[in-house]
């Protein structure tokens, strides 16, 4: 069939629906003269889940090839600046037990692997602070920008904290308003299909029948194209992720000027782990745990204990309980429906994969955009290898956080240890990682969704030993090192002494906004 591609119907709004279309729209705007009319359809009766209060730095360009202000961004969707994450009682589970995994690249790290020259001094930094600025300013509560650089620049590489609801509505209205995208309430009542299996409309309750060449399933966990239509299985991962649940709640701050803090704190429970992300109006908290391993009782008490710490008056908190299942559908395209966000798959939010993933794949599908139906399965199989490959690095990177930890405590922490429930793919990388530290051929496809850096992070900060090469390091290669870490350290004082409170300055977006690019 050689049918232009001229309408895309998405199913569902929520931060997949929205994201992905005004990335399509913009795209569609600024590369083609002929339009493709693009129409989301909405159920006025689905709240979002609205926990996804992470991105990635990814999300500035998502955001500025729509075209939005940075500062207009900030503003609405209750936005504070995130610079990466840290991990608190993650590999002894003592009081002095944490480490960085920021979102700056190591010093020098397209010239050198900074990993065995760190291993072979005295540790008397973490590997994080050793390579990189971030830990330095996430520790002083400082921001990753000036008031005086650019929208969407940065000093320090940053991602962000934000309202997802809020996010949501801001999107849709710059996606209505600025692009051109169509919005209908509607509930979908039946999928209309031709003989070949192609979706050819959506029959809704109160707009009639929605035809479509392209339709894109952001429907959450319902998955109502992809699930429930095509009947595409679900493919567990709770053999290897144990998270099934999460408790979620806003803790209000004491006032208007209360700290912000500038990176997402996740403490280790004996049975999961609790996440704390700061926005200026609140701070999101919430327990993600195994009901394999505790009830939800206990959970919420393990819950109440962390918010005690900080408020008196926790048992008058409202506290949502979300159903996860860990996994993925077995694919992501089929016939001419595309899944996008819940809808695809869902796992637990330890490394702000969910929005990262809606965003690749609005790209991806942005960037490829069929231009005919003949042209679409070609597209179609090779997005549903990408993301296949993507899902299983993200899955074996969410378990190293496991397998590495040393915590005895808990039936949690060994389970998650046991070789079982250890992806071989990963067993594999972290046997060749005792003798060599993780490099950019270990992760060489341009479907990669973590950096070898990350793996350091993480690796190191957990206290992973990696074997002296005994071919040793070179003279150049040693001097080259210590003058990187010196550089380092000399550049963390200095921004130290440069950058404002993460406070400070979202206080000051507020008043004045940033410089426009």
């Amino acid at each position: 069939m050689t049918t232009a591609i001229k309408s895309i119907v998405i199913v569902g709004g929520g931060a997949a629906g929205w994201i992905t279309a005004g990335t399509l729209a913009a795209k569609i705007c600024n590369h083609y003269s002929e339009g493709i009319n693009i129409c989301l359809v909405e159920s006025p009766k689905t709240p979002i889940i609205g926990v996804g209060e992470g991105t990635w730095p990814t999300m500035r360009n998502t955001l500025k090839k729509m075209g939005v202000r940075e500062t207009d961004f900030i503003r609405e969707c209750n936005v504070s600046f995130k610079q990466g994450a840290k991990f608190v009682h993650w590999c002894t589970g003592q009081q002095d037990d944490f480490y960085y995994h920021p979102l700056v690249l190591p010093q020098g790290f397209s010239d050198i692997n900074l990993a065995p020259h760190w291993l072979a001094n005295s540790h008397s930094q973490s590997f994080s602070s050793a390579v990189c600025v971030q830990e330095a300013l996430c520790e002083a509560g400082l921001a990753p920008k000036l008031i005086t650089t650019p929208e969407y620049s940065a000093v320090a590489n940053y991602a962000y904290h934000l309202d997802a609801g809020a996010f949501a509505e801001f999107l849709k209205k710059h996606c209505t308003t600025k692009l051109g995208v169509t919005h209908l309430l509607a509930d979908v009542i039946h999928v209309n299909a031709a003989d070949n299996g192609d979706i050819t409309s959506i029959a809704t309750d109160t707009q009639g029948d929605i035809a479509g060449d392209l339709f894109i399933d952001c429907s959450g966990f319902n998955s109502l194209l992809l699930g429930k239509h095509y009947q595409v299985p679900f493919i567990s991962c709770k053999d290897v992720l144990f998270i099934d649940t999460a408790l979620a709640v806003h803790l209000p701050y004491e006032n208007d000027h209360s700290p912000i803090t500038s990176h997402t704190i996740s403490t280790a429970q004996d049975s999961g782990w609790i996440w704390d992300i700061g926005l200026p109006s609140r701070r999101g908290i919430g327990h993600v745990f195994s009901s394999a391993h505790t009830s939800a009782d206990q959970a919420e008490e393990k819950l109440h204990q962390y918010l005690r710490q900080y408020s008196a008056n926790t048992e008058q908190l409202s506290v949502r309980k979300i159903p996860i299942t860990p996994g993925h559908r077995a694919k992501f395209w089929e016939k001419n429906c595309v899944a996008v966000g819940l809808s695809a798959g869902f796992l637990e939010p330890l490394e702000a994969s969910a929005l990262v993933l809606i965003e690749i794949s609005a790209a991806m599908i942005a960037d490829q955009l069929p231009a005919t139906r003949t042209a679409m399965d070609i597209i179609a199989k090779r997005f549903n290898e990408t993301f296949l490959y993507r899902w299983q690095r993200i899955i074996d990177f969410l378990k190293l956080h496991y397998t590495l930890s040393k915590r005895d405590d808990s039936d949690f922490w060994r389970d998650n240890r046991h070789p079982n429930s250890i992806p071989e793919s990963l067993q594999e990388l972290m046997t060749l990682w005792r003798y060599q530290p993780p490099w950019h051929m270990d992760f060489d496809r341009a479907a990669e969704v973590f950096p070898a850096a990350s793996y350091q992070y993480l690796l190191y900060g957990m206290g992973y030993t990696t074997e002296a090469s005994p071919q040793g390091m070179s003279s150049r290669n040693r001097q080259l090192a210590q003058e990187l870490f010196n550089k380092n350290t000399t550049l963390a004082q200095q921004l130290k002494n440069q950058l404002p409170s993460n406070r400070e300055l979202i206080n000051k977006i507020k008043d004045y906004g940033l410089q426009p690019v």
